[in-house]
């Protein structure tokens, strides 16, 4: 059991070394040793993102948690003192030119607490329970597609169409039009490569689909997550039209994404790390659920899905870790070097599955914690549960230098992820209805 960390952090050694380049190719491909100078010389730092927008860097755990649950750190972009957000340089590509902004991420209370407490309704733990036979069944027929080939990119045929299709189903979008879903959020993932505009007219064709089956829900509720979006109501206050589709935008794009990353760079952990992968395959295979459970926790710490959380702006001045913080300034709080923390984290940097005291903050912390983490985590001990069973000698196809990361900002996750195995003899599961192709049409990453 590695011995707790000493709560006592001394001060941060002055250093005239310049401050490391973020934000460029080396840099996505590990940038701990960049956030780790950060924490240590400049916790609070302020820095200009590709986009061109200033903002702060918060770095360190205790920071990291006090920044999250701040009421003074707003979550809609017109409270930022410029105006990038009319250009669409601050918060998700292309949702204001689709008319999609209020969704949880971008609000604050009351209308936050109202929206939430109806989303809530209709996104519940047993709904969520309930589907997991299909998030199963799903996985394992993508598994079927490649099993017995003997080498995949899991990116393209499995992590990438896994979270799509499972949270189209639970949306209730109907099978024949699951793969045009699959074609947008490969284009809304690219976070500005390929065609100009394709991100933006990606989101226009989302929305103008999740109206439409919106209103066609209305003429015959069902028990998917649309209906339970419809039927959702709390004294009176129901979800308008407008807000029920920017939920199930938001619940999409960042259910998928975010399922994409945790699949793809828990996979890698575990290939990078042999002895911890073959102590939770063993696990596995003896049918128990500790290791698996604790695993899933710790690969969302060491490198998960989600590297800046979304972003804050300054409704009023305050001080963060000693730094004063202007009105209208955007707050970006770095999940993955507050995570590596090692005023909070023993062995910061060394992946433990069995480490038991892990309150990490993958998915948020505060009002804005992930309402989709329950089916993430579903999805994520699915995956990586199944594929350790079914190819037991699975191993990296490259060498991880030649790996290639996607860039943006907030997300962290891999272009693709080419891996070999010994070919299964023969695909052992028949769907009760056919599951959309995943070769079908690459996703666009």
């Amino acid at each position: 059991m590695p011995a707790q960390p000493d709560p006592a952090r001394p001060a941060a050694p002055s250093s005239d070394a310049p401050a490391p380049q973020l934000f460029t190719w080396e840099f996505a491909a590990d940038p701990y040793p960049a956030y780790a100078w950060l924490r240590e010389h400049s916790p609070v730092h302020r820095t200009t993102l590709p986009s061109g927008v200033e903002a702060w860097l918060v770095t360190r755990y205790a920071d990291a948690r006090q920044a999250l649950a701040d009421s003074r750190l707003s979550k809609n972009p017109a409270h930022h003192s410029g105006q990038a957000h009319r250009t669409g340089r601050v918060g998700i590509p292309g949702e204001r030119q689709a008319d999609l902004m209020t969704h949880l991420l971008n609000i604050d209370p009351p209308d936050h607490t109202r929206l939430r407490r109806l989303v809530s309704k209709a996104f519940t733990p047993r709904r969520v329970a309930e589907f997991e036979p299909r998030v199963q069944q799903l996985t394992d027929r993508l598994i079927d597609g490649f099993a017995q080939r003997g080498s995949a990119d899991l990116i393209h045929e499995f992590a990438f169409p896994l979270p799509i299709y499972a949270i189209c189903d639970m949306l209730g979008v109907p099978a024949e039009d699951q793969d045009d879903f699959r074609d947008w959020a490969g284009m809304m993932i690219r976070h500005g490569g390929g065609q100009r505009g394709g991100v933006g007219r990606a989101v226009k064709r989302m929305r103008a689909y999740l109206l439409e089956l919106i209103h066609r829900k209305r003429a015959d509720l069902g028990d998917d997550l649309i209906s339970g979006l419809i039927r959702a109501g709390d004294h009176g206050e129901h979800l308008t039209e407008n807000e029920a589709a920017a939920m199930a935008f938001i619940l999409l794009f960042a259910g998928f994404e975010t399922t994409v990353n945790l699949i793809g760079n828990g996979t890698y952990a575990l290939l990078r790390n042999p002895e911890q992968r073959r102590l939770l395959q063993e696990s596995v295979v003896r049918g128990e659920s500790a290791l698996l459970e604790t695993g899933i926790e710790e690969l969302l710490r060491y490198d998960g899905p989600v590297e800046l959380a979304t972003w804050r702006f300054a409704t009023r001045p305050l001080t963060i870790g000693g730094v004063d913080i202007p009105v209208g300034d955007p707050v970006l709080v770095v999940l993955a070097a507050a995570d590596r923390d090692p005023a909070r984290f023993a062995a910061e940097n060394t992946l433990d599955l069995a480490r038991k005291d892990n309150p990490h903050l993958g998915f948020g912390h505060g009002i804005h914690y992930c309402i989709g983490a329950p089916l993430a985590r579903l999805e994520g001990r699915a995956a990586l549960a199944t594929l350790l069973s079914r190819l037991p000698d699975l191993r990296l196809a490259e060498s991880p230098e030649n790996l290639r990361w996607r860039g943006g900002l907030i997300m962290r996750g891999l272009r693709e992820l080419p891996v070999e195995f010994s070919p299964e003899s023969r695909s052992p599961h028949a769907p009760p209805h056919p599951v959309p192709d995943a070769s079908s049409t690459p996703p666009t990453c």
